[in-house]
């Protein structure tokens, strides 16, 4: 009887009548195959494959070139495939079958010259945001995100814009437009650009992240420590003064500052950079385009916020004409650090300003080089309450407009002065068709400025001429008015390499175009120096500021002296 031959070991059938042999094959076949089709699908991501045709290569890849994703400090680069292919398999394939229609594109020349790009960059630079909001900015948050951010290392603009989107349910590409290639988000009308960038509540959180809640905490805690130190030494100081001796504490000085006003010793100082700003203008802020700050400006954020450390840089970079400057000054200085010190005895506010003089920077074209040669310097502030609008969040900067004296949209033959948004029907933000900014035009008629000006919606604006020696007090509201109001007492001299210049101003007073100041309530404050015989928009401001009266949440507390 024959015997039996038993199958060999790779002709066993293992499962639905498939022998080991054959399932041995096509498991090796398929890692073959998986293998190279990753190995393929991952040689597509690499930078030289994306740049390998002359459109990618000539155009986008110069501009990336020179941002920070390129380059930077870490030494991390991020490259094509890491912000535009997804990291899982699945939308990382479906991202290769959508590139197919780009190779597509690339088969026909649609945009196979620089000219051909151009015309089609704005439209390709949608497909790309839409996709990144849609994906709540998956490829950023690969490396970015708002849980293991350390608030402690970003600065306070950024910081504040992120608590900003972690409250309102924003994502990175509603801000982060053009950081990696040319902006061409500035093409875009105001409405599209808000819609690109409006919050998507669903992404909100209920509670920030343990290292911010940290951070916050650790915040509040400093301020009150320093708010407590300045209590005590400013009780301290005034124990000392008042315990002196005539003969050796003289009435009206404070120690090597002859002739001041008050005894200054023992008055807190608020150190506040001046920056020079060029062109910018309430239009400015306002729109998306320009400045990445006006979603949150326009949603209650005020300019002090974000940039109140970051002065000095700012006006570093639009005296240079980098930005927002046509016509830079060779030599002037981008910004002045002053120390303001306040106070009061119930009838008056003192305030005392205090920087170091600069050199002279010649004005071009200027003949002798002074815009205002009998002024080496002037001195402004103005003062309004939360009743006139822009003045809560942007100081002063409520009067400057695009369309001013100077400005880039100044109407020829015409002299436009400061004004605010109560004066006029209408100002031209979005510029459409054209359009010129601001609203010098559309003021609204005499009666409707009359009652504007009796609801108290005007800036209280106050100037000191040191060359000539003369005090302007008038006001803001349809135009800039340099008299009329109950004046003031300037002191100004220069301290070996430092300018001084003091004032007294009644706290109450019952002119026109006034603003009276009292306890318990704060006012909007802004200043500007005109130093090195400057004139007009050639000058250094301040950020907006909150003053009071022994007010220690206000950033310039006028103090009680005796």
């Amino acid at each position: 009887m024959a015997r039996h031959r038993r199958p060999g070991l790779l002709s066993r059938k293992v499962l639905m009548g498939t022998t080991l042999g054959a399932a041995l094959f096509f498991m090796i076949v398929g890692v073959i195959f998986w293998g190279g089709f990753n190995t393929a699908m991952e040689a597509t991501n690499t930078l030289d494959f994306c740049i390998s045709c002359h459109e990618m290569e000539n155009n986008v890849y110069q501009e990336y070139r020179k941002t920070v994703h390129f380059t930077n400090r870490s030494g991390v680069r991020a490259t094509c495939s890491d912000c535009h292919v997804p990291r899982d398999w699945v939308h990382k394939v479906i991202r290769k079958v959508q590139a197919s229609n780009e190779l597509l594109h690339k088969v026909l020349g649609t945009i196979d010259t620089r000219e051909k790009f151009q015309a089609k960059r704005l439209e390709l630079a949608r497909h790309v945001w839409q996709t990144m909001k849609e994906t709540n900015s998956r490829e950023c948050r690969n490396c970015h995100d708002f849980t293991t951010m350390n608030p402690e290392e970003q600065k306070p603009r950024a910081r504040k814009q992120h608590l900003n989107a972690m409250k309102a349910g924003n994502t990175c590409i509603d801000c982060h437009k053009g950081i990696a290639h040319e902006k061409v988000h500035d093409q875009l009308d105001d409405e599209e650009l808000e819609a690109l960038s409006a919050p998507d509540p669903r992404l909100a959180m209920n509670e920030l992240p343990p290292q911010w809640q940290e951070w916050l905490a650790r915040q509040a805690a400093e301020k009150e420590a320093r708010k407590l130190a300045a209590r005590q030494k400013t009780a301290t100081t005034q124990q000392a003064s008042a315990g002196k001796r005539p003969e050796t504490a003289p009435a009206s000085a404070s120690a090597g500052d002859s002739g001041g006003m008050i005894d200054w010793n023992g008055v807190p100082e608020t150190e506040i950079t001046v920056f020079y700003p060029g062109q910018a203008s309430i239009e400015w802020i306002l729109r998306g385009r320009d400045h990445g700050g006006a979603r949150a400006f326009k949603a209650g954020d005020r300019c002090y916020d974000c940039h109140d450390e970051e002065t000095a840089d700012m006006g570093e970079k639009i005296v240079t004409g980098e930005k927002l400057e046509p016509q830079p000054i060779p030599g002037k200085r981008g910004s002045i650090p002053v120390t303001v010190q306040a106070a009061h005895d119930g009838e008056h506010l003192y305030l005392r300003f205090r920087w170091p003089a600069g050199q002279h920077a010649p004005v071009p074209w200027v003949d002798g080089g002074k815009m205002d040669p009998d002024n080496p310097v002037k001195l402004a502030m103005m003062i309004a309450s939360d009743e006139v609008e822009f003045a809560d969040r942007a100081g002063c900067w409520g009067t400057c407009h695009a369309d001013l004296n100077g400005m880039p949209f100044h109407p020829e033959g015409q002299d436009v002065t400061k004004y605010i948004k109560e004066s006029r029907t209408a100002l031209e933000i979005r510029g459409r068709d054209g359009k010129p900014l601001g609203g010098w035009d559309k003021r609204k008629t005499e009666d409707e400025i009359r009652a504007e000006f009796e609801a108290g919606h005007f800036m209280d604006l106050i100037r000191y001429k040191t060359g000539q020696g003369i005090v302007e007090d008038g006001h803001v509201l349809d135009r800039r008015v340099m008299e009329g109001g109950q004046g003031a007492e300037f002191k100004a001299r220069r301290e070996g390499d430092h300018w001084v210049v003091e004032m007294k101003r009644r706290l109450k007073s019952d002119r026109p175009g006034d603003v009276s100041i009292e306890a318990g309530s704060q006012y909007n404050f802004g200043f500007a120096i005109h130093d090195d015989h400057a004139n007009g928009r050639w000058h250094h401001v301040s950020l907006g500021y909150r003053l009071g009266l022994d007010d220690e949440e206000a950033e310039i507390n006028a103090v009680a002296i005796r």
